[in-house]
């Protein structure tokens, strides 16, 4: 029996996006994975534009991409190229839509696996390398809180939520 010494390497890896823009990313298990996204998408919001990759992590092993809109495929392909976790995807949505939209659908698709985020904040991905790949650990999303809300917060969230048509 021979004894081997592994090594692990951790990188953080920021999603490079304009500001505004959401993005998922998940993991999943089946290149069938991106056809099925895709009519999730299309699906669970009529007219959506969106940009998908997904990381093969076997076979060719190659970033593979979908979806309505060119400039956001091109923008999922450099994020995941980036991030170069097997089996991760990352889906961009276009303006207007917004992940409370298409979870369910993307939780539906037989193949995802779990959501890393969902969010349209400053993101950066903590993957870890070894001599076989790479694999996301997790997601630093957004920045750390300030405080604690008091009642005019509350009032700000539940009026906020109101105003958009989440709540009644």
């Amino acid at each position: 029996m021979t004894s081997q010494t592994a090594r692990l390497e951790l990188t953080l890896v920021e999603i490079d996006k304009p500001e505004a823009l959401n993005f998922v990313l998940g993991q999943s298990h089946f290149i069938k994975t991106v056809e099925d996204v895709h009519e999730a998408m299309v699906n669970a919001v009529p007219g959506i534009r969106f940009g998908l990759a997904f990381c093969e992590a076997s076979g060719a092993r190659l970033v593979r991409t979908s979806g309505t809109d060119a400039a956001l495929v091109e923008l999922a392909t450099r994020n995941a190229r980036a991030i170069g976790a097997g089996h991760s995807f990352i889906l961009f949505l276009g303006e207007g839509v917004f992940p409370i939209h298409v979870l369910p659908a993307l939780r539906a698709v037989p193949e995802v696996v779990g959501l890393f985020c969902a969010t349209a904040n400053p993101t950066q991905v903590v993957v870890a390398e070894s001599e076989q790949g790479r694999g996301i650990l997790g997601v630093i999303d957004g920045e750390p809180p300030l405080g604690v809300e008091d009642e005019s917060g509350v009032a700000w969230r539940k009026g906020l939520l109101r105003q958009i048509g989440y709540k009644l």
